[in-house]
């Protein structure tokens, strides 16, 4: 099974490769998550595309609950607490207070894409 789905933080490319790094040290994640940083695609009147996406691959042994709460920690750690997207095909799921709401949101969104093997960005 596949999974994929990008996470955009905040506006610098340091909140995103601190996430990369955070995601990239955690035991569970490392093992089931591809995780590279990609540019996106620019907007109208945009030119080029900057480093601002974390783009993810699942495999076997993927959990969206142990994804959504890893990123939830490392937002925790920021003094800004930037504003993480999570764009799984048209679905966007902001955390921008980490309520309990918003967690279980991300977490079925992510975990229904499991569920049903979609592949989407």
């Amino acid at each position: 099974m596949r999974v994929q789905f990008e996470v955009r933080v905040g506006s610098t490319v340091g909140e995103l490769r601190s996430l990369q790094g955070w995601l990239r040290s955690d035991p569970d994640i490392r093992q089931s998550v591809g995780v590279e940083v990609r540019g996106s695609v620019p907007g109208p009147g945009e030119m080029g595309s900057a480093l601002d996406v974390l783009e993810f691959v699942t495999g076997n042994g993927w959990s969206a609950a142990s994804f959504v709460l890893a990123v939830v920690s490392w937002r925790q750690t920021r003094s800004q607490r930037p504003r993480v997207e999570i764009r799984r095909g048209d679905t966007v799921i902001a955390l921008t207070d980490c309520s309990q709401e918003e967690i279980e949101r991300a977490t079925r969104a992510l975990g229904s894409a499991e569920r049903d093997g979609q592949v989407g960005r």
